[in-house]
């Protein structure tokens, strides 16, 4: 199974949208896909994937509720099927209280002579419910800040793609990558690969050339570079959808450079896909919308 965390220091360089895209480019090429969004804030993907309807409801089922034994039910329950057959657990206003409710468990535990380690039970959930029986891939989309959700994230999935923006805004997160994944892993006493850096919003100045050149340069792959794309996505947040299904179904027209961003998030997928050593039965021509299937590939 391919497992990875999108993940940034930084906010605003369009996490949450890549996680959306990646997970239905995957989907699109006939994968199994699982997103775990761990952002506790509204606008998060849940809210994108239009599934935040229960995340005040505090009589539900919540995935922090599994991850400190105190399940309502089981854990397949928690799963809702969005766009292209992407399997999603929404977020629930209770993982802003996930660090305390983990601490509680720890110091019950402790008094009675038990461990519970804190940071990884997001993976023993998952290891308990035959995840990686079920999906090819798992996607988990933490929040910006260190703190339990990230670190759960981390040592459930081992993985990173990192989305920057090359500007003088994201310079200090870009030239800080190697002390970032460092860092981590230290913390965690894991070890975690870094499959992709992925710069979004780019414009094509010199300067944010010279970034992009710096980060390969710190040995990071960076197989897509995304230009600025904001009407398309701030479409699919207005419309609680992925790019695919925003073009496909919201635009009156088809427009050239916008389905060269589809191409994109789909070489992306093909991209992570051999990293994990996941063969997709069915890729689509990179960019392809699903009712134009078989017709010329979109050039990029």
């Amino acid at each position: 199974m391919l497992s990875y965390a999108v993940y940034s220091e930084a906010g605003g360089v369009g996490k949450t949208t890549l996680s959306a895209n990646l997970a239905v480019a995957h989907a699109r090429a006939g994968l199994d896909v699982l997103v775990i969004p761990l952002d506790p804030q509204d606008g998060d993907l849940s809210y994108l994937f239009d599934v935040d309807q229960d995340r005040a409801d505090s009589e539900t089922d919540t995935l922090v509720h599994h991850l400190v034994n105190r399940e309502k039910g089981d854990f397949l329950d928690l799963i809702q099927t969005v766009e292209h057959g992407v399997d999603i657990i929404p977020e629930h206003n209770r993982l802003e209280d996930l660090g305390e409710a983990l601490r509680k468990e720890q110091e019950a535990r402790s008094d009675f002579g038990e461990s519970f380690p804190m940071w990884t039970q997001l993976q023993r959930v998952l290891r308990e419910a035959n995840v990686h029986q079920q999906y090819d891939v798992l996607i988990v989309d933490p929040p910006a800040s260190s703190g339990p959700q990230l670190y759960n994230a981390l040592d459930a999935t081992r993985n990173l793609v990192l989305p920057l923006e090359p500007s003088g805004k994201g310079q200090a997160s870009v030239s800080g990558l190697d002390d970032l994944v460092t860092n981590l892993e230290e913390q965690l006493e894991i070890n975690i690969g870094v499959l992709a850096a992925v710069p979004n919003r780019v414009k094509g100045t010199r300067d944010q050339d010279a970034i992009i050149e710096e980060i390969q340069s710190q040995g990071f792959d960076v197989p897509v570079i995304f230009r600025d794309r904001t009407s398309l996505l701030e479409g699919c947040w207005r419309k609680k959808c992925s790019a695919f299904t925003y073009i496909d179904t919201h635009r009156d027209r088809q427009r050239d450079y916008e389905l060269e961003t589809l191409a994109q998030f789909d070489q992306l997928a093909r991209h992570l896909e051999a990293q994990g050593n996941v063969d997709a039965p069915n890729p689509p021509e990179p960019g392809r919308l699903d009712h134009e299937r078989g017709t010329k590939e979109v050039q990029v």
